[in-house]
């Protein structure tokens, strides 16, 4: 199979997707209103609520949805072979996480920006409510202590990598206090920004950085790691002017870029995918494919914390409720394109099938270093640039768009905490730093908690993150099923996709704690923090499932009447 053939048919059936599937959406379902007051304006504070063109936000929403998940997870589903990866991205894409993103933006806009936890209790019940925003935060504590190991190692792995990465937080405040206080034109500081961040690569090169083992009686992951998390608490805290959005959007150029040097270097060189279709050689430690599959990719197919980042931070900043397709359709999509472009870099980035079954020998193996060092063979190949150079640039781009996850999930979670504060009436949970403290400690306890004192097998966390953020997206599904049928439209397009990506996670919860529970030892929190969220899902979807099937009576009379 070629690879500019798998490209170029992936690619094309995610934009039809949103060219027709998502105009019917947004024209049918979630019949969007161009006069609609957003919270944006009538909520605005210009911290946290700030109208925003729709660009900059889409760049915003963009990567804190990519981050490295749509990286990791098809590097490391690859193992079943191409094909059921392929499908699952693309028509996960399409009819999955387009619906799934754009429809917690829109629900969050018209409920005053609520998060899709805070917004259970006014749809389905204060008591779901509670239960949801439990799974919310451990969701995000299992996606920032992933995340910070992540970045962790790639980090150690390639020092060439540090300079870079750091050098775009002080690049986004700059053009931050440019564009919002000093009313400069986005145009000149996008140009300058983009070339500065990718001149530093060559910089980060020719002075690597590396932290020493043993200081201050940490080895070297441990220490990154509480840098990470150090950062990612002060940055929850600023305005999303002057980081969060600038951040965000100045990486959505740069993932843009890298997008578009990848696929061309895939058209250009058309390598060979020597990876097979379906695998028939699986590794014994390989997980049946379903339902593992559809946890494994969990973002760039349909993702729970993308609703949490929509109904969090997106929805807060939309200047127009049209604008809701713009950002969370097309979001959701160019991240699928992302997830398409990783798998073909896990699977044509090696030039031989023993080559490429070397990596794959265990169930867990690819992932990232699959993408970067795939995918820097590929560039190589095809632009003609060296492939340490490549290296470079990807483990940058992941890394870059992993921190813009962290930045935007410990804010979410500092929201839902003092969302605690404001429902039980407990004044401290309410001050942002208090919250922010919660948010960080809980993350640094699973991070070490699960990866040892190194933290570096925080990774373990993995498997158990995919079940989590399936089953969120398949309540978050439910919750705007349910503001649907009260509005008395159809649910069909939101109910079908949400049966299916719940059916699937709870199978795949089933099979992990049995895993869990065989190899016991350090991952024994991990079962526990399994069998917990579980039941947390289930009653959470019977409270819904009631709620539904009240509303669907209800609507029914009243046609009757």
């Amino acid at each position: 199979m070629n690879a500019a053939v798998l490209a170029v048919l992936g690619l094309t059936m995610m934009f039809l997707g949103y060219r027709f599937y998502s105009k019917f959406i947004a024209e049918k379902i979630y019949q969007l209103d161009p006069d609609f007051v957003t919270p944006a304006h009538a909520q605005r504070d210009d911290i946290d609520y700030l109208p925003t063109n729709r660009v900059v936000l889409w760049g915003h929403h963009f990567t804190a949805v990519a981050g490295a998940a749509p990286i990791i997870g098809p590097g490391i589903a690859v193992i079943w072979g191409w094909l059921p990866a392929f499908l699952w991205v693309v028509v996960g894409t399409m009819f999955f996480a387009g619906v799934h993103d754009f429809g917690a933006v829109w629900a969050s806009v018209r409920n005053k920006a609520q998060s899709v936890g805070s917004l259970t209790g006014d749809v389905v019940s204060p008591r779901a409510r509670t239960l949801f925003m439990v799974v919310v935060f451990v969701l995000l504590m299992m996606v920032n202590a992933v995340f910070g190991v992540a970045i962790s190692d790639a980090f150690q792995e390639t020092p060439s990598s540090v300079i870079p990465a750091w050098t775009a937080v002080f690049v986004a405040v700059i053009i931050g206090v440019l564009i919002y206080r000093m009313h400069v034109p986005i145009l000149w500081p996008t140009i300058v920004g983009t070339v500065i961040l990718y001149a530093v690569i060559y910089l980060g090169e020719a002075v690597p950085i590396s932290l020493s083992a043993g200081s201050f009686g940490l080895p070297v992951g441990a220490q990154w790691i509480l840098i990470l998390f150090l950062y990612a608490g002060i940055a929850s805290l600023l305005p999303v002017w002057l980081l969060l959005q600038p951040r965000d959007y100045i990486n959505g150029i740069q993932l843009f870029v890298g997008l578009g040097l990848l696929y061309g270097a895939v058209l250009i060189a058309n390598p060979t995918i020597v990876a097979p279709a379906i695998n028939p050689d699986l590794p014994a430690s390989a997980p049946p494919l379903f339902p593992l599959l559809f946890v494994t990719i969990a973002c760039g197919a349909i993702s729970g914390f993308h609703g949490l980042v929509g109904s969090g931070t997106t929805s807060k900043q939309l200047d127009k409720e049209t604008d809701a397709r713009f950002v969370g359709y097309l979001g959701s999509t160019g991240e699928g394109a992302l997830a398409l472009v990783a798998i073909i870099a896990a699977t044509a980035g090696f030039a031989s099938l023993a080559d490429w079954r070397l990596m794959y020998s265990e169930f867990g193996n690819g992932g990232m270093a699959a993408f970067v060092q795939g995918g820097a063979r590929v560039v190589a190949s095809g632009v003609g640039i060296s492939e340490q150079f490549a290296a470079t640039l990807l483990t940058v781009m992941a890394v870059l768009f992993a921190g813009t996850t962290m930045d935007a999930g410990v804010r979410l979670q500092r929201y839902i905490v003092q969302e605690w504060g404001t429902i039980y009436r407990i004044p401290v949970l309410q001050n942002g730093y208090v919250a922010t403290g919660i948010a960080v400690t809980a993350c640094l306890l699973l991070a070490f908690g699960a990866g040892g004192s190194s933290g570096e097998g925080g990774m373990l966390i993995w498997p158990l993150f995919g079940t989590t953020n399936q089953l969120l997206a398949g309540l978050t599904l439910m919750v705007i099923s349910v503001m649907l049928v009260k509005l008395g439209r159809p649910v069909r397009y939101t109910l079908i996709p949400m049966v299916f990506i719940t059916v699937a996670a709870l199978g795949a919860a089933l099979v992990q704690l049995t895993t869990l529970y065989r190899e016991g030892g350090i991952l024994y929190p991990l079962l526990w923090i399994d069998v917990v969220i579980v039941l947390l899902a289930i009653l959470v979807m019977l409270e819904a499932s009631s709620a539904f099937l009240r509303e669907r009576r209800a609507a029914a009379a009243g046609a009757a009447a």
